[in-house]
């Protein structure tokens, strides 16, 4: 997880959750936290910047001069640039800290170096964390600022010389080229959004095309699987569907432990924010 100096939910409610990353307060829409009332009253007005929604895609940043164009956090000994998006979004899910430290622990069970495909890749804190710790990690991402994002953070977090592949594509049309090219990988890391485009406009649907993926990926570490991670932040997915799906692509035989459940922020005074869903399976029990 993140230590507390580097991120921390100061609070949520009334539709909003109210973050510091770094030495800055952020105030921004969480549906998550509708119907449910703020606690800290006293702490929004410390915020340096505030996202207003104009639209059901659009809205701006609303900041204070303090605001810098890009700031860092640290998650271990790894850096991950901020700015200001124009959709609200940072440049980090902190959310999915806990599943990079469930990769941690996969990647520290073995002396041998293994091969992870990161799809969906954003701006590699997964990708990160598998080269911190010695993994051979092929990156992909449909969105080449994302891409160009990520390689910053390797390069701030002074990971220049580790074993990483920038690949800028759509994640089935990559997956499905790797299998013809013979390509194999022990992991697959995943956080697929509900609908999204390729770069050369290759349209995504969960519903429709996630198992296809699934079907993919068990192909391409079928002869030395290790572990699968896949989360996602899709309304009406619960862990069990995930993880049933992830069951079923799996087969019969395939042993190892499942992990399912929801993804979450605890604030500061304890409560927890939900933010998606994740399954995990490890051919090793941790």
């Amino acid at each position: 997880m993140f230590a507390k100096e580097q991120y921390q939910l100061l609070d949520f409610g009334d539709g909003r959750r109210l973050e510091r990353f770094g030495e800055f307060i952020l105030d921004r829409p969480s549906v998550a936290a509708e119907g449910v009332p703020k606690q800290q009253h006293e702490l929004w007005s410390s915020a340096h910047a505030t996202y207003v929604r104009r639209g059901a895609t659009e809205g701006a940043w609303q900041s204070t001069n303090q605001m810098p164009l890009s700031w860092k956090i640290q998650h271990e000994n790894c850096d991950l640039e901020l700015k200001l998006t124009d959709f609200g979004h940072v440049g980090v899910f902190p959310e999915q800290s806990g599943n990079w430290d469930w990769m941690t622990r996969q990647l520290k069970s073995t002396d041998e170096t293994l091969k992870i495909l990161n799809l969906f890749a954003y701006t590699g804190g997964a990708t990160l964390t598998g080269a911190a710790h010695g993994a051979e990690v092929v990156h992909v991402d449909s969105a080449q600022n994302s891409v160009l994002w990520a390689r910053r953070n390797t390069e701030s977090s002074g990971l220049t010389g580790a074993s990483i592949r920038w690949i800028t594509e759509d994640s089935r049309k990559f997956a499905t080229r790797e299998l013809k090219r013979g390509n194999k990988y022990h992991g697959v890391v995943m956080d697929p959004p509900s609908y999204g485009h390729g770069p050369k406009g290759e349209v995504w649907k969960i519903q429709q095309d996630l198992d296809e993926l699934l079907d993919l990926c068990m192909q391409l570490t079928a002869h030395d699987r290790r572990f699968i991670l896949i989360s996602c932040h899709t309304t009406g997915y619960l862990p069990h569907d995930l993880e049933q799906k992830l069951r079923l692509a799996l087969g019969s035989g395939h042993g190892g432990t499942f992990e399912s459940g929801g993804l979450a922020i605890r604030s500061a005074d304890g409560r927890q924010l939900p933010c998606g869903i994740a399954v995990r399976w490890s051919k090793k029990i941790d």
